[in-house]
């Protein structure tokens, strides 16, 4: 079916509000996620200023909490980078899997898509996008909800910073922010290959924990992204056959 050239009344905002609604209940389990990630760069010793730059700059908090270990051990930079960039590789598929939703949408926008991309988004987001025709429509989807996380994120990343020495240890948000995570997981893992991947993934990150450094998470996010890589592979040519 194809595009219409102009968008319908109000496109953007509909699509806007409809977003919206639907992300507000999963972005609840950003605020723990973010305090977490507030504290924890407080406590490897980052200034506010310079844990601030990181959670604008990078706006990726399993890259940033992984990396973090890493960061305070004085690790070499080659392998501060190959960890934060092993943890976002599932943004690979992310940005493939929704890509068709952006046709018809500018190229700037798309950049600033890209930025905001988070799992929560992808999540709520690739189903609508997928099957929607109206650009607009499509563009407010995406932006209401991921512009509310980047929000919700840089703000209470700021509170954990400057409340790190007043938040009891005991309050165990640690768990809170695991919690949101398989939030998360559980809509995407209907996809058989994300499920492949969680799946491989996880026993991969539970089978290599004793490696120094960190270097098994790095190796589990691979042999995950890997592993859904090939599921979707066999999947497509399974139904082509």
């Amino acid at each position: 079916m194809s595009i219409p050239a102009t968008p319908t009344p109000n496109g953007f905002r509909a699509g806007a509000r409809a977003g919206f609604v639907t992300f507000l209940p999963l972005s609840v389990g950003l605020v723990p996620w973010a305090l977490v990630m507030g504290m924890a760069m407080t406590s490897a010793g980052f200034t506010p200023l310079q844990a601030m730059g990181m959670n604008l700059i990078v706006f990726a908090g399993t890259a940033q909490l992984g990396t973090l270990p890493l960061i305070a051990a004085e690790a070499p930079l080659w392998l501060i980078v190959v960890t934060a960039l092993a943890l976002n590789l599932r943004f690979v598929i992310f940005s493939a899997a929704i890509a068709p939703g952006f046709r018809g949408v500018a190229t700037p926008q798309r950049w600033l898509a890209g930025h905001l991309l988070t799992d929560g988004v992808f999540a709520t987001c690739l189903d609508k996008m997928l099957h929607t025709d109206d650009p607009h429509w499509r563009l407010g989807y995406y932006l209401a909800p991921a512009v509310w996380s980047w929000a919700l994120w840089q703000t209470f990343a700021l509170v954990g910073i400057y409340a790190a020495g007043f938040i009891p240890k005991q309050w165990s948000l640690e768990f809170m922010a695991t919690i949101a995570l398989i939030v998360l997981l559980v809509p995407m893992a209907r996809v058989r290959p994300m499920l492949v991947a969680a799946l491989v993934g996880g026993a991969s990150a539970t089978l290599l924990r004793d490696m120094p450094l960190r270097l098994g998470v790095v190796a589990a996010i691979v042999a995950g992204i890997a592993a859904g890589f090939a599921a979707e592979h066999w999947e497509h040519k399974a139904k082509g056959a």
